[in-house]
C-alpha cells in the first residue's frame, strides 16, 4: 500500500487571490488557440496516467473501488475522455454555419463562433471523484476556459492525488485546485465566475443555485433524483432482475442514476425475487462481503444515514440486510415496502437498499411514479415495447434506459444532465465542450449591401410594402388551424431542397443549402 498524504484544505485568505489570478490570466487570451488547449489536455492524459496506481489506491481506501470497477468508472473514463476531445476539438471549434437563414439575409455572412465562457468553478462529487471532476474539467479546458476545481473533501485521498495530477501537468496561471469543505467552498461562491459547474446533492444545489443568481452566473446542475424502474408482466424477469442488481451494486449503489426504488406487477414478484437470488449468487459467489468487486460507503455519516433508512422502514427485508459500521459495509438489501411514503421511496438512499413496490398494473405504476418525483434523473422501464413506450411518454426524466438499469448515463460521449429539480444542463463528449462555450452569433454586412438596407433607414414612409414584401413569411395554414393546400405550393415544395426551389418558394422560405 503506497502512503498518500493527508488532505490539506486552502487557506481560506488565499481564494480572492487565485481567483483573480486566473480571471486575469483569462484576459490574457492565453487559452484561446487551439495548441494551447490540445497541450493541455494531452499534459492532463499522462498525468493522470503516471499517477494511475495511485488513483486506483485512493479510490479503494476512500470508496472500497476494486481496480476492475476503479479502472473502468474512472481512470479509463477520464483518459478516453480527454482522448475523444484532442481528436474533435478542431472541429467543434470551427465557425458553424446556422441553419434556417433567409436567402437575403444569407449574403451577411451568419455564422456562429464558440467563445469560451472565461473563468469557470467546477465543484465535484465523491462517489466517482476521479470521472466525475474530470470529465467537466475536460470541457473546460477543451472550451478554452480558466478554471479553479474544488474536488470532493468527501473523498479526501482521491482529491490529494488529483491535486498532484494537476499541478504537475496544467499551466498554474490558468488552472487551480482548491481543497476544501463548506467553508472554502463558501468563500470561492462569494466570488464572481463566468460559470459554475456542480454534482452533487439537491440541497447543495440549491444553495449554489441562489447564490449564483445574485450576480446572474450561469450553472451546470448534476443533481440526484428518486429514480423508478418498473417491470411490468410482461418483462423479461431474469434480465430486469440482473441488470436493475447491477445498478444498485456498482459502486455499492452510491450512482446518482441508479434506480430509487422499483414498482412491480405484483404477479411477477415472487418470480423476480428468486432471479433476485441467483443475480447475488452469480455476481458474488464466495460472498459479498469479502468480494473485492463490491465497494463501501464513503464515510461513518454516509453509513449512519443509510443504516437509520433501512432500520426506519415499514417494508419487510427479503434478500440481504446485513451492515457492518467498521468496515462501512452495507448488504445489497431488497426490502418490500407498502406505500410510496415509505422512506426508502421518498428519500433518495444512494445506497445498495432496493425498496420494491408492488402494483396492479401499468396505470398504477405510472400514477404512482408521478407522485414520487415528477422529474427524476433517471427512468428504467422494464416490459413489450407498447408498455416502455407508454411510460417515455407519459413520465419525464432527466434521461432513460429502457429494459436496462443506467446505461444512457455510460456512453461517454451521450449528452447527460437532468430535468426540473433533478439537474440542468448536460455534458459529456460533445456536450461538455458546448457547456463551457458561449455560441456567438456574428455577421459581417457588405458595403454594397446598403442600396438592399437603405429600407431600414427613416423616413418610413412609402417603405412598409417593400419591407414585408422581404421579410414576412405566409401560413400554410387557417384561422381554424387547419393547414392550408396550394397547388403552387406543392409544385415548389417539390423542389424546396435545391437552391431553385427555395428560390420560387419566395419569402415563404426559411433556408437555401
Amino acid at each position: 500500500m503506497m502512503a498518500i498524504p493527508a488532505l490539506e484544505f486552502t487557506a481560506v485568505d488565499d481564494i480572492p487571490n487565485i481567483a483573480k489570478g486566473l480571471r486575469d490570466s483569462f484576459n490574457t487570451h492565453k487559452t484561446r488557440p487551439i495548441e494551447f488547449r490540445l497541450t493541455q489536455l494531452r499534459k492532463l492524459y499522462w498525468s493522470i496516467k503516471d499517477h494511475e496506481a495511485e488513483l486506483l489506491e485512493a479510490n479503494k481506501l476512500d470508496l472500497g473501488k476494486g481496480t476492475f470497477e476503479a479502472s473502468l468508472t474512472e481512470i479509463d473514463w477520464a483518459t478516453n475522455d480527454i482522448v475523444f476531445a484532442c481528436k474533435n476539438l478542431a472541429k467543434w471549434m470551427k465557425d458553424e454555419k446556422p441553419a434556417d437563414i433567409p436567402f437575403t439575409n444569407s449574403f451577411m455572412n451568419p455564422r456562429i463562433r464558440k467563445d469560451p465562457l472565461g473563468c469557470v468553478l467546477i465543484i465535484g462529487p465523491y462517489n466517482f471523484p476521479v470521472n466525475l471532476t474530470v470529465s467537466p474539467l475536460v470541457g473546460a479546458i477543451a472550451a478554452g476556459n480558466t478554471v479553479v476545481l474544488k474536488p470532493s473533501e468527501n473523498a479526501p485521498n482521491v482529491a490529494v492525488v488529483l491535486q498532484k495530477i494537476i499541478e504537475k501537468a496544467l499551466d498554474p496561471s490558468c488552472f487551480a485546485v482548491v481543497q476544501g469543505a463548506i467553508t472554502e467552498t463558501t468563500k470561492l461562491l462569494e466570488e464572481k465566475w463566468d460559470k459554475i459547474f456542480y454534482t452533487g446533492s439537491a440541497t447543495v444545489g440549491t444553495i449554489i443555485a441562489k447564490k449564483a443568481a445574485e450576480t446572474l452566473t450561469p450553472v451546470t446542475l448534476e443533481l440526484g433524483g428518486r429514480n423508478p424502474a418498473i417491470v411490468t408482466r410482461n418483462a423479461d424477469i431474469r434480465l430486469a432482475a440482473k441488470r436493475l442488481l447491477w445498478g444498485k451494486t456498482l459502486n455499492a449503489g452510491q450512482v446518482c442514476i441508479s434506480q430509487n426504488y422499483t414498482l412491480i406487477d405484483r404477479e411477477v414478484l415472487p418470480a423476480f425475487l428468486e432471479e433476485m437470488k441467483k443475480a447475488v449468487q452469480a455476481f458474488y459467489p464466495k460472498g459479498i462481503k469479502s468480494s473485492s468487486d463490491f465497494g463501501r460507503i464513503v464515510n461513518g455519516r454516509q453509513w449512519t444515514r443509510l443504516k437509520k433508512l433501512l432500520d426506519e422502514t415499514n417494508g419487510n427485508i427479503l434478500i440481504g440486510g446485513s451492515t457492518d459500521e467498521k468496515e462501512r459495509y452495507i448488504e445489497p438489501t431488497v426490502i418490500q415496502v407498502n406505500s410510496i411514503d415509505d422512506s426508502l421511496v421518498m428519500e433518495e438512499s444512494f445506497g445498495p437498499l432496493m425498496p420494491l413496490l408492488p402494483v396492479d398494473d401499468l396505470d398504477h405504476a405510472i400514477r404512482l411514479a408521478r407522485e414520487v418525483h415528477t422529474t427524476p434523473l433517471g427512468l428504467y422501464p422494464f416490459g413489450k415495447k407498447a408498455e416502455t413506450d407508454r411510460v417515455l411518454r407519459e413520465l419525464r426524466s432527466g434521461g432513460a434506459s429502457v429494459n436496462d438499469a443506467m446505461t444512457h448515463g455510460t456512453i461517454p460521449t451521450l449528452a447527460f444532465g437532468g430535468v426540473g429539480d433533478s439537474g440542468q444542463g448536460a455534458y459529456r463528449g460533445r456536450s461538455s465542450f458546448d457547456c463551457f462555450s458561449h455560441r456567438r452569433s456574428i455577421t459581417t454586412t457588405p458595403g454594397w449591401m446598403e442600396r438592399l438596407l437603405d429600407v431600414r433607414y427613416p423616413p418610413y414612409e412609402g417603405k412598409m410594402a417593400k419591407m414585408r414584401n422581404m421579410n414576412t413569411l405566409k401560413p400554410d395554414f387557417d384561422r381554424e388551424g387547419k393547414v392550408t393546400f396550394s397547388w403552387v405550393t406543392f409544385f415548389v415544395s417539390l423542389g424546396a431542397g435545391s437552391k431553385w426551389g427555395a428560390l420560387a418558394s419566395g419569402g415563404s422560405v426559411k433556408a437555401v443549402s
